[in-house]
């Protein structure tokens, strides 16, 4: 037999939860948490890959592509005959070709399409996998109105387009959303990320007479003559006597500056978007980026603008990012303000002059999106209505995969890509325009030795464990699962449970110094309220003992591992990570969850705490409290054959007049991408036998065989009759 147990503080949750018998059948029992140390059986080892297995066209490049008809249509039926793949003009071959549907499990058919094997593990991608969309927002270049047409857009999305699966994600160039700005899909995180959302004072006005736009320091920069001698006479009359010299000079010094200052801000807003894109590199299947800004000048000498450009389109080429821009300044016929002082332009030169200001200032919202295969929503006021069209391009795409040539690569070369459909000019073709060979290198910090020892070498283990929690999304090599559930009990107060489940197959073994044969996993997680500041923590060492080093190679049992954090209200992020101490990898999950403010007397829920409901061969059917005993699931993943049971307790009920007990009714629904496949009729919750009124539970079961393959959400409504309230918490499980 194995034998698991934590070292060091010793974490046991035991959660022991009266529940009644309800309307769904055999629903009345116990609902226990696994505790930390545990006895798995000895279990089959799982299927490897053959080491002998050769993964061609992992070295290849892949370029997607979206092909469209003059009804805007994706074209069908295309096969890799039909393509043209072109590197700076010259033809290059296509190496393997794939129709991929975004949103499904694309790693699967893009390691088809380079012909590499996937692992089978355990613990896979979740079915029904959603897509993942980015909100940026340029409020550099924002005001009131854009803000608040930004904020309207998104709540669109969120509210009437975001599907069940979809992981969004909300960022702002001048980093005004903090903490909130990370992937998720849970709506409530979201919304709040859009509350956080203000207009910023940046300008590039100088407050000297005659008034000068941004677009005209350009010009003035660029000398042009027209727009140059108005300002210089209206300097000198402004100033009489002053000689036409020094006020050419003042006039170009205050362009100078101008440009400089509008430099800056569009550089800060290129250079977070860039970083946005790239980090997204490691994120599965292509990302949708919605670019939302008030617009901005390309045409800037003074600053790096272009180059910021193509930064942003090569990491997107790399990353597999689409960027789709929208103008928040909606339909509008000039950038002049009427309350903001104007030029008096006696002779309208100025305005002749001017003209194409507005389209300069779109000229970067255009590239953004014709340069990443996307599209730019520009002079309208209704920016919502590019939401659909958007993901529904970007739904379905062809996978071009290519060979580069290595010995021709040059770090920070930038190659021009270009694919054409053969003998089909009618056909419109998107593609992000370009890549680099190599990655432009970064600042590097001056070492004062060297050494050859890993990066992580020498560091404690906490080190090397909040290097992994503090990683921009959860790293994958150690595919943990978790699972944080709010409950409120009596004596206790407010706490979130943390199941976290670890993949038995990734576990290494090997003889201690002690002379047993074990596996050692370190964990640990922080818990940060939305300021991002940490409010709790844990670390543990998990040690599992094996009899001998042949069984430990046919161990492949999970280990779970529990703990209870009691915190005050709010919002918070849990992030856990775990690491194998001999082989060195690591993985990490993050989640978030509210806890609710009892004391403000409004009608609350726990979390949906789900389980599997384990059968006893005997049990005492008048005993609830030792009847099916439930453990929490931190994968929520469930086989066809067995049968979920979820429990949540409703708080701050209303009793009735008539006899002090409360009227609280229940619904539960099943959905499937945005469709509900099973609502139950409203049934009141039973109060017989339930001493603690204020904590009132509910528990049901439900029978997976009646449900197909897939990813659901679990969405369960309390409405108290007495109070007219309602209330509703949902959660995610997948059956397979």
């Amino acid at each position: 037999m194995f034998a698991s147990h934590a070292g060091r503080r010793f974490a046991r949750l035991s959660l022991s939860l009266c529940l009644v018998v309800l309307a769904w059948p055999n629903a009345a029992g116990q609902v226990t948490q696994t505790p930390v140390t545990q006895t798995p059986a000895t279990q089959t080892p799982p299927q490897k890959p053959p080491d002998d297995v050769v993964r061609v066209y992992t070295e290849l490049v892949q370029t997607d592509v979206m092909v469209f008809d003059k009804q805007g249509r994706f074209v069908d039926g295309l096969d890799k005959q039909n393509f043209e793949l072109l590197i700076d003009g010259k033809p290059k071959s296509i190496e393997a070709f794939e129709k991929i549907t975004a949103g499904s499990n694309e790693e699967s058919q893009l390691a088809a399409a380079r012909g590499a094997t996937a692992l089978n593990l355990k613990s896979p991608a979740p079915l029904d996998r959603g897509r993942i969309v980015f909100f940026y927002i340029d409020d550099f270049h924002m005001d009131l109105a854009g803000i608040v047409a930004a904020r309207k857009v998104m709540t669109t999305f969120i509210e009437k387009q975001m599907g069940q699966n979809d992981q969004v994600a909300i960022a702002s160039a001048t980093g005004q959303i903090g903490f909130l700005q990370q992937l998720t899909n849970d709506q409530m995180v979201l919304h709040r990320a859009i509350s956080r959302l203000n207009p910023q004072s940046f300008s590039t006005k100088d407050y000297e007479r005659p008034p000068m736009s941004e677009y005209e320091a350009i010009l003035i920069g660029r000398y042009d003559r027209t727009v140059t001698d108005f300002f210089v006479n209206e300097t000198i009359r402004q100033n009489p006597g002053m000689t036409r010299e020094t006020a050419l000079q003042i006039v170009r010094t205050r362009a100078q500056v101008m440009e400089a200052q509008a430099g800056r801000y569009n550089f800060n807003t290129l250079a977070g978007l860039e970083s946005l894109v790239r980090g997204a590199r490691n994120l599965p299947g292509r990302k949708v980026v919605f670019f939302l800004s008030g617009g901005f000048l390309l045409e800037n000498e003074h600053t790096q603008t272009m180059a910021r450009l193509r930064g942003v389109t090569g990491a997107a080429a790399k990353s597999g990012v689409v960027i789709y821009s929208m103008d928040t300044r909606g339909l509008i016929a000039s950038l002049h303000n009427a309350s903001e002082e104007q030029p008096f332009d006696l002779t309208g030169q100025l305005a002749n002059s001017t003209h194409a200001e507005m389209s300069a200032s779109q000229d970067g919202l255009f590239a953004l999106a014709a340069d990443t295969g996307g599209k730019a929503l520009i002079n309208t006021n209704d920016l919502a209505q590019g939401l659909a069209p958007a993901m529904k391009e970007t739904a379905t795409y062809y996978l071009l995969a290519w060979k580069p040539e290595p010995e021709t690569q040059k770090q920070g070369r930038f190659r021009q890509l270009e694919v054409k459909v053969s003998g089909r000019p009618e056909l419109t073709v998107r593609v992000r325009k370009g890549f680099f060979d190599l990655d432009p290198p970064g600042p590097v910090a001056p070492s004062k030795k060297t050494s050859e020892k890993p990066p992580s070498e020498g560091k404690t283990v906490g080190a090397k464990l909040r290097e992994t929690i503090t990683s921009a999304y959860p790293v994958r090599s150690m595919p943990i699962l978790m699972s944080v559930d709010y409950y409120d009990l009596a004596g206790k107060g407010p706490t979130l449970a943390t199941v976290l489940q670890l993949p038995g197959e990734f576990l290494s073994f090997a003889q201690q110094p002690s002379g047993k044969i074990q596996s050692i996993v370190d964990v640990s997680g922080v818990y940060f309220d939305e300021k991002g500041v940490s409010k709790a923590s844990f670390l543990e060492r998990l040690v599992t003992t094996a009899p001998s080093l042949e069984e430990a190679k046919a161990y492949g049992a999970d280990i779970t591992f529990t703990y209870p954090a009691n915190l005050p209200p709010g919002l918070y992020q849990v992030r856990a990570a775990a690491r194998d101490d001999k082989s060195g990898l690591a993985g990490s999950a993050y989640a978030w969850v509210e806890i609710p403010d009892l004391s403000k007397k409004q009608l609350t829920m726990s979390s949906v705490l789900l389980g599997e409901k384990i059968e006893h061969p005997v049990t005492n059917a008048s005993d609830t409290t030792t009847a099916n005993p439930v453990s929490l699931s931190a994968s929520h993943r469930f086989k066809r054959d067995s049968t979920l049971r979820f429990l949540i307790f409703a708080y701050n009920t209303k009793p009735s007049p008539a006899d002090q007990k409360p009227d609280v009714a229940v619904q539960v629904q099943v959905i499937r991408d945005d469709q509900p496949v099973v609502t139950t009729a409203v049934r009141k919750i039973g109060t017989d036998g339930v001493e603690d009124l204020t904590r009132l539970p509910y528990a049901a079961e439900l029978a997976m065989s009646g449900l197909l393959p897939g990813r659901y959400v679990l969405r369960v409504s309390v409405i108290d009759r007495v109070a007219k309230q309602s209330t509703t918490q949902q959660t995610h499980f997948d059956v397979y």
